[in-house]
């Protein structure tokens, strides 16, 4: 797959390269703990330059997929389940990883702000959304509709509109996250869908408390978390 060409961007460029070595890992071509070839030898292989081979293994990184040994190389730290791929068809793994990173500050700092400035009308719809998110676990369900309704009620708690306004213009992606996010906790114990209720349940809590440092602190782990989850390994 050659990555170069007119009218691509860096950016562009390197997402396609994040998503090649994320679908070899996946695939066993590059097995856990094995060196993956040097930058030059991957830029050869997908005919681009060093330094867009070198931002898109810097994002694999971050996402805890690879890991780096001064003087060695880059090195397979996790192979993700192949259900991430079916599930997110159409080189859109990289654009779900950092639509998280950016909801981990926004996301964070709305709920401060809900703890402060919730109305009862407010603290009554984040209870239903989490009353239906439960309903969705004792039915078997995705839940993905009462999660997304979930987080829109603590922006619009915050009464502010700028945080309501960037949650919709981020709506389509933010959703897309969710349904990968919930359709793959489907696919594990049981414990795991709880675990994650237990999340929405400490954010919660810290709203009703009106103690803004820890519903920041509860959402960003919560977002943290889901990132984390979309690349738990088959083998680690």
């Amino acid at each position: 797959m050659a990555a170069s060409g007119s009218g691509w961007s860096e950016a562009k460029r390197s997402a396609l390269i994040y998503q090649r070595i994320f679908e070899l890992i996946v695939s066993g071509d590059f097995p856990v703990n094995a060196r993956l070839p040097s930058e030059t030898d991957l830029a050869t292989r997908f005919g681009a330059s060093r330094p867009v081979v070198r931002e898109a293994l810097a994002r694999l990184r971050d996402d805890g997929v690879i890991v780096s040994r001064q003087g060695s190389g880059s090195y397979v730290k996790r192979r993700p389940d192949v259900a991430v791929l079916k599930l997110s068809p159409g080189g859109s793994i990289d654009d779900i990883q950092r639509c998280f990173e950016f909801r981990h500050g926004l996301e964070g700092s709305a709920a401060a702000l809900a703890a402060e400035r919730w109305e009862d009308a407010d603290l009554k719809e984040i209870r239903a959304a989490f009353a239906a998110l439960e309903q969705a676990i004792k039915n078997v369900e995705l839940g993905a509709e009462a999660d997304e309704r979930f987080h829109t009620a603590v922006a619009r708690a915050t009464h502010n509109p700028y945080y309501v306004s960037m949650q919709t213009s981020m709506q389509p992606h933010i959703r897309y996250g969710m349904n990968v996010n919930r359709n793959l906790s489907m696919l594990r114990p049981a414990e795991r869908v709880r675990l994650v209720q237990d999340e929405h349940r400490a954010i919660l809590k810290a709203i009703e408390a009106r103690d803004p440092e820890a519903a920041s602190d509860a959402m960003q782990h919560h977002i943290a978390n889901a990132r984390r989850r979309m690349f738990e390994g088959v083998t680690e």
